[in-house]
């Protein structure tokens, strides 16, 4: 019975157009993130704005003896785009335990209100103080959504089609991104109040959110976890089809919530017993390997690693904009070949380009930047370190940027699902946090070998992901036990009985 529901799960399933709008809806999430991503480090660089909080830096940056390397090094400064991450870190957690009480749903709509309020206070700011004050409102906003969202894109899409559902995530927090440094461009040409604009914007991706959370209904899983059964049967009817035959998979839901509830001692408890010591490894390694790579300093610093190798401010905006717009390239090819490919071959093929671009961009740094007393470098390279790093992003776009998301939201059993998303999510943020706030002390003590640093990282994450991390492409969230109990060495710590070796014989 357990088997033949799995592979009905695995077969069914088609994309209706509720399954396409909710999960559109809740993917809308990742404009608030996005434009965030986006919005500061063009900020960070405007003349208007380091004037008015900042006059120390400003100086420096027309300072011609100043180190080409050094010239935003400002403990301050970095707070104004750390301190995001610390707040998103912490209401991450939180929002954990507030998932599993009211859904995901209701959680979304809380980050949406939470990122409108903290936009609007950081259009408004006279001082530092409001400044962070509005963006620990905003981090508070992100940490709730991240949390939420992409759980309720796995649970929603069927199976087959789950990885590009959930990549849908990954390609709207792209398009917040690449619009806010759209905005930033035009408004880096207002003087005195640009930044203020863009800023302010933010709160046009915030009602978005608030908008696509009241009009989506929570997920079947999430209905029954509360106890709600005969919505969370509707609900699936609903995104499964009118005439789909969704019994097999409901009864897989209920059943997985059921083992949970049995086993209820507290998810983190549980996430440290040996039956569950895969996931408690890939909760920690996925979101710290992929904040090593470094993209996440490239994404929010972009304009300002441009102003260093010689960009004017309104050619370093523009650069970024560039590279968003190959980082959306990217992610809607990812969502192409993501069930085709599978995770794996994009995990392997994404982290040895990036590698290599990495290495070429030390190379250039190391021989062309910072020679001298130059504070610049010539014309020819500045254009070679762009191309180097739209094909960086492109290989991340395609692998490390979707996937980040993907396999962390379908990887975990509903029992530990949200603590395990909840945790992964905290780790992330913790890393993004210490490397926003500490990189430009890094870039000005370490140089060039800042990148060779990161270089070194993707190199460690790619072989950890050839030997530990299994294919998940297309498996069942139900089923996803059978997939470790396959894998050569995490199979030593997986408990099996005889629904799982009928679902490893489905496999």
């Amino acid at each position: 019975m357990a088997g033949g529901g799995f592979a009905a799960a695995a077969e069914g399933g088609g994309v209706t157009v509720p399954v396409a709008v909710t999960c559109l809806m809740a993917a809308s999430c990742g404009l608030i993130f996005g434009y965030d991503i986006g919005v500061s480090g063009g900020v960070t660089q405007m003349e208007s704005f380091l004037r008015k909080f900042f006059p120390e830096v400003s100086s420096r940056m027309k300072s011609a003896r100043h180190d080409a390397y050094c010239k935003y090094d400002d403990q301050l400064l970095t707070a104004f785009t750390s301190s995001l991450y610390i707040a998103a870190m912490l209401s991450s957690l939180v929002a954990s335990r507030v998932t599993r009480t009211v859904g995901r749903q209701a959680v979304m709509l809380v980050g949406g209100v939470l990122f409108l309020v903290g936009s609007a206070i950081n259009a408004g700011a006279v001082n530092i103080a409001m400044l962070i004050l509005g963006r620990m409102l905003l981090g508070f906003g992100v940490g709730f959504t991240t949390q939420a969202a992409p759980l309720y894109l796995a649970e929603t899409s069927p199976a087959r089609w789950r990885g590009a559902f959930t990549t849908a995530y990954n390609i709207f927090l792209v398009l917040g991104s690449l619009a806010a440094t759209v905005t930033n461009y035009f408004t880096n040409r207002i003087p005195g109040w640009g930044w203020r604009v863009s800023l302010g914007l933010a709160v046009v991706p915030a009602a978005i959110v608030v908008l696509g959370a009241l009009l989506v209904p929570d997920t079947p899983s999430s209905l029954v976890l509360r106890g709600e059964t005969d919505g969370a049967r509707a609900s699936l009817q609903r995104l499964r089809g009118p005439g789909a035959d969704a019994e097999a998979e409901f009864k897989d839901i209920v059943r997985a919530v059921e083992e949970a509830r049995r086993n209820d001692e507290g998810a983190y408890e549980r996430l440290r017993g040996k039956g569950y010591r895969h996931y408690l490894v890939m909760v920690v390694a996925i979101p710290s390997f992929f904040d090593l790579t470094g993209v996440i300093v490239m994404a929010v610093f972009s304009p300002v690693l441009f102003r260093t190798v010689g960009f004017s401010s309104q050619k370093a905006i523009l650069g970024s904009v560039i590279l968003s717009l190959v980082n959306l390239a990217s992610s809607l090819l990812s969502s192409f070949v993501m069930d085709r490919a599978g995770r794996r071959f994009l995990f392997l093929s994404g982290g040895a380009a990036m590698i290599i671009c990495q290495l070429a961009m030390t190379w250039i740094l190391a021989g062309h930047l910072g020679k001298h007393d130059s504070v610049t470098m010539p014309r020819g390279y500045a254009l070679a370190v762009l191309v180097l790093m739209c094909l960086y992003t492109l290989s991340f776009g395609v692998s490390w940027g979707p996937l980040k998301w993907v396999v962390p939201s379908e990887i975990y059993p509903v029992e530990i699902r949200s603590a395990g998303q909840a945790l992964t999510v905290s780790i992330a943020l913790c890393l993004s946090f210490a490397q926003t706030q500490v990189f430009f002390s890094l870039l000005c003590a370490m140089k060039y070998a800042i990148f060779l640093f990161y270089a070194g990282w993707v190199v460690v994450m790619t072989a950890f992901v050839a030997a530990f991390l299994p294919e998940t492409k297309g498996v069942p969230l139900e089923a996803m036990r059978a997939v470790w109990a396959r894998h050569w060495y995490w199979r030593r710590f997986v408990v099996g009985d005889a629904k799982l070796e009928a679902q490893v014989d489905c496999l």
